[in-house]
């Protein structure tokens, strides 16, 4: 795949500036850039969903498949199993023949050595799907992922968001494409499924390229990194893995920051001839060309002059409630709960909250660990018991769907509330890296990683005495997770959390952990959370 002198911009917000880059067919690629630099929209261009202004991206006939951020089932009806087996258009190619076998009967000869071409081609399409072993495949590679062969019947709108990201991943994988694009592919896996997944692709048999914010995941998976550069709009591929390109990025950037400094203090010599030039008697004539000659050297310097890359903020704003809440500010009494003609997600579950604790909520993918929130906030509502609220509780609940976001608002009347002006929101905003015109462009437009940045910072302006998280790390690199970390860490109001993030969870400061399906509350233990976290994962 190589792309040549591309250039791309939405209005006047630049994102590729005469980039170029070129990676092998069977490379593992990070793509790496701060949120905004242009990582998802490479994916787009490769999809032919956005087009360069100019330039191009060759990567020959090669089959692509895509795992978004978002995954969006249109077809909610339509039984998994049959949603996994479309990934390979056996089913389609076996009509087209048959179709054609049908016409034989009835054509002439010259038209039936010209169907019996189209039928040859047709069949070494299906040959190279594994026409006859494909299902068998397909139950193979669903056994090694740990799906319950029992939602092969169900319909993909029952299924919860951890199921419907593994039925997505695995559908991926059957549709044996050539060049796999993954955007944030672990947010939503298990350990188990991941450590699988992890393995299957260091030794996929196509291009890859991914973009995460897991390191440990592009450590182990990627061979090169694609860096997008958000300040000067080029690409550049470094080859190792993420931690390596962090190695010789921070190299270059010391060796340019030491150019730079020479750079400069040469202007400043030549800015002091000419100065001194100019103030000179108009009988110093030697001085005088000496300053006309030094003159136009400072001039191209100061045009050659590097520039320094723009320092991106992380999030720095403390979490601090406005008022306190009771000293027991969530109560769950003999919580029974299940959808429609299903079983029990939980049964009898009781527990209390103490003010100020921080609560995780743990289990395997499905067991109701978003569902428990969702019954927290008044989304759902149990089918036996209640969950109470106490004196002068205040809540705020981060989402994984980002549903507290206003599609058609832009982000500033997103983060409006009464406790801010203008000018201190766009503050708050530049510390979750938008800046200048970005505050006035519409959430429909933004990325998720974008969109998981407003949601934050609107969760932490609310001051709320009571927040629940539900995944919050999903989209952010690891420096600005630390900083979120060490707020929710000060925070001293109650939190409750679901989080597949142990540096995370360690970092924060738990209390106490729910364990789910059993509904047990244990008191946190490092090596507990790490026991869960492991829990069934092959390590063959």
């Amino acid at each position: 795949m190589e792309g040549e002198h591309m250039y791309l911009s939405f209005g006047s917000e630049v994102i590729y500036e005469d980039a170029s880059f070129k990676i092998e067919d069977k490379d593992k690629v990070g793509v790496v850039g701060v949120n905004g630099a242009g990582k998802t929209t490479l994916f787009k261009i490769l999809l032919k969903q956005e087009h360069l202004d100019s330039g191009k991206v060759m990567f020959q006939n090669k089959k692509i498949g895509y795992l978004p951020q978002e995954i969006d089932f249109k077809e909610k009806e339509q039984l998994v199993f049959d949603y996994l087996f479309e990934a390979r258009p056996i089913h389609q190619l076996e009509q087209e023949l048959n179709q054609i076998y049908t016409k034989l009967s009835l054509a002439d000869e010259t038209e039936q050595k010209k169907l019996l071409k189209q039928a040859e081609k047709i069949q070494g399409e299906l040959d190279l799907l594994h026409q006859y072993t494909a299902e068998d495949e397909l139950l193979t590679l669903l056994d090694q992922m740990k799906i319950d062969l029992d939602l092969l019947e169900r319909k993909i709108g029952e299924l919860s968001g951890g199921q419907k990201s593994k039925i997505a991943f695995a559908r991926l994988l059957f549709s044996m494409a050539d060049i796999l694009l993954l955007d944030e592919p672990t947010n939503h896996l298990d350990a188990k499924t991941k450590e699988f997944v992890t393995t299957y692709l260091k030794n996929y048999h196509g291009m890859i390229l991914v973009i995460s914010h897991d390191v440990e995941f592009l450590n182990q998976v990627t061979t090169k990194t694609m860096f997008i550069n958000k300040v000067t709009h080029k690409i550049k591929v470094y080859k190792g893995s993420y931690q390596e390109f962090k190695r010789l990025y921070a190299n270059e950037m010391m060796e340019k920051e030491l150019r730079i400094e020479a750079q400069e203090k040469e202007i400043k010599k030549l800015q002091e001839v000419v100065k001194r030039a100019e103030s000179a008697s108009r009988t110093n004539h030697n001085l005088k060309r000496l300053g006309q000659s030094r003159k136009k050297m400072l001039e191209k310097k100061l045009e050659s002059l590097e520039g320094r890359e723009e320092q991106y903020k992380t999030v720095t704003i403390p979490v601090e409630p406005i008022e306190k809440s009771g000293k027991i500010p969530l109560e769950v009494n003999h919580l029974t709960f299940h959808y429609l003609g299903e079983k029990n997600l939980y049964h009898n579950l009781s527990f209390q909250m103490m003010r100020g604790e921080k609560f995780l909520i743990v289990g395997e993918n499905g067991v109701g660990k978003s569902t428990l929130l969702k019954l927290m906030v008044g989304q759902l509502q149990p089918t036996v018991g209640e969950i109470r609220y106490g004196y002068h509780a205040s809540i705020a609940y981060y989402a994984q769907e980002l549903e507290i976001l206003e599609e058609e608002k832009t982000i500033l009347e997103n983060i409006d509330n009464p406790y801010y002006n203008d000018q201190k929101l766009r503050t708050f905003l530049g510390n979750f890296l938008f800046s200048g015109d970005d505050v006035f462009k519409k959430v429909k437009v933004l990325s998720p990683g974008e969109k998981a940045r407003v949601a934050l910072c609107k969760i932490l302006l609310q001051k709320a005495n009571l927040i629940l998280l539900d995944e919050p790390t999903n989209h952010f690199d690891p420096e600005t997770q630390a900083v979120i970390g060490e707020n929710f860490k000060n925070y001293t109001g109650t939190l409750i959390m679901v989080s597949h993030n142990p540096s995370f969870v360690e970092q924060v400061g738990v209390t106490r952990m729910l364990v789910l399906p059993e509904g047990k509350i244990v008191e946190y233990k490092k090596e507990l959370l790490h026991y869960y976290y492991y829990l069934n994962t092959d390590f063959n």
